[in-house]
């Protein structure tokens, strides 16, 4: 198997991209240690992936709080036998789709950065540390089109989005000589259930039903990203390098 005898954290385990890149991971045989704060459906992920064979443990980890991501790190390093090979990164939220500046909560504003820019921070920090010391290693950012390549629904999403890339940058370059490659993907439109509430969101000031199914027909479905995810943990991916844009 691709993954055989890899050692995996994967963030926001629970549901979207995250759940469906946990399975596939597991499946071609990487050891999973599932971080997220949706303790039902983290559970339920990981419960599957034992019942099919595979090897797996959730932690609940709010990746805004510096001390739950040391915490559930610390505990997943040990699990996984002190070491890690491979960090997907995909903890994320949006919200404030379709609300003008004028309204835009700052409450909503400081969220979603801590969430998707300083979580993203906060993870790759604990994980970096026993990365370097073996001199081997790669991290994977989910970012997104919107703030990278252009414009979202959300003032704080595309912002924090933009920052996330720009930290993938950043990273790659730092962490380059230390033997770790660094990845920033950047999804399309996805069927998750942030897109969902979304779509809604924007969608609802005319009540056209018709206009959000056929919406949501056509977005791609997680399972349809997951590969991205599995092939960049894969040594078949060492020689690839910087942002990659899906669908």
């Amino acid at each position: 198997m691709r993954l055989a005898n890899k050692r995996i954290i994967v963030t926001g385990a629970a549901t979207g991209i995250g759940r469906a890149t946990a399975r596939l991971t597991a499946a071609q045989g990487a050891r999973v240690a599932a971080l997220d704060i949706n303790d039902g459906d983290g559970r339920s992920i990981v419960d599957e992936i034992c019942r099919s064979g595979g090897s797996a443990r959730y932690w609940h980890a709010d990746v805004r709080d510096a001390g739950q991501v040391a915490a559930a790190v610390t505990a997943a390093l040990d699990w996984l036998g002190g070491g890690v090979d491979v960090l997907l990164h995909l903890a994320g939220i949006l919200q404030g789709a379709a609300v003008e500046l004028p309204a835009f909560s700052d409450a909503v504003w400081d969220e979603v950065i801590d969430v998707n820019l300083k979580g993203s921070y906060l993870v790759v920090k604990q994980v970096a540390e026993p990365m370097i010391a073996a001199g081997d290693g790669a991290i994977v950012l989910c970012s997104s089109g919107a703030g990278v390549s252009g414009g979202s629904s959300s003032f704080a999403y595309g912002s924090s989005k933009g920052a996330t890339h720009g930290l993938g940058l950043v990273l790659a370059q730092r962490l380059a000589p230390h033997g770790i490659r660094v990845h920033d993907v950047c999804p399309g439109s996805v069927r998750t259930p942030l897109k969902e509430a979304q779509l809604r969101a924007v969608l609802s000031h005319d009540g056209d039903r018709a206009q959000f199914e056929q919406a949501m027909q056509s977005l791609v479905p997680a399972d349809g990203i997951a590969p991205v995810f599995a092939f960049l943990a894969s040594d078949e991916a060492r020689y690839l390098r910087g942002t990659l844009f899906t669908r």
